[in-house]
């Protein structure tokens, strides 16, 4: 009787232990995938404010540019803008690979304002750069979610 008393109550720790473990593993896994979650979303929030602090500062300079002011500083500011799209579009492209394509094309439409021929085609430019942003957002959101 004590030799099956014994038996059980190894049993039943050896059960614990295990149960803890698998409690244990499965609450790392959900954390994990929360915490992959939340850097995906960052790096779309990142890509996104670059995008459009990208388009602000092209729509300013070549606005600028086409009514023959001096656009010089606008032209910088563009530059810098441009550069701060690389990080969060690499991020984008590690973090969430099948959303790599639309945010390329989101990037490039905001790129294309460049060298506009007159307000309309300006204008034309950013409307397409803005849908191209939110097609990016709205893939990208799908993507985070799953």
């Amino acid at each position: 009787a004590l030799m099956i008393t014994t038996i059980v109550a190894v049993l039943g720790t050896l059960a614990g232990s295990a149960i803890a473990h698998l409690s244990q593993r499965s609450q790392l896994r959900i954390a994990d995938g929360r915490a992959r979650r939340s850097e995906r979303l960052a790096a779309v929030e990142a890509l996104a404010t670059a995008l459009a602090d990208h388009r602000r500062a092209m729509w300013v300079r070549e606005d600028l540019r086409l009514r023959g002011e001096d656009w010089a500083a606008a032209r910088a500011e563009s530059h810098n803008t441009r550069s701060a799209i690389t990080a969060p579009l690499l991020r984008v492209q590690l973090l969430l690979p099948d959303v790599a394509t639309t945010a390329q094309d989101a990037a490039r439409a905001a790129y294309e304002l460049r060298n506009a021929d007159d307000e309309i085609a300006l204008t034309e430019s950013r409307e397409h750069a803005i849908q191209q942003a939110d097609r990016f957002v709205t893939t990208a959101g799908v993507a985070v979610a799953t």
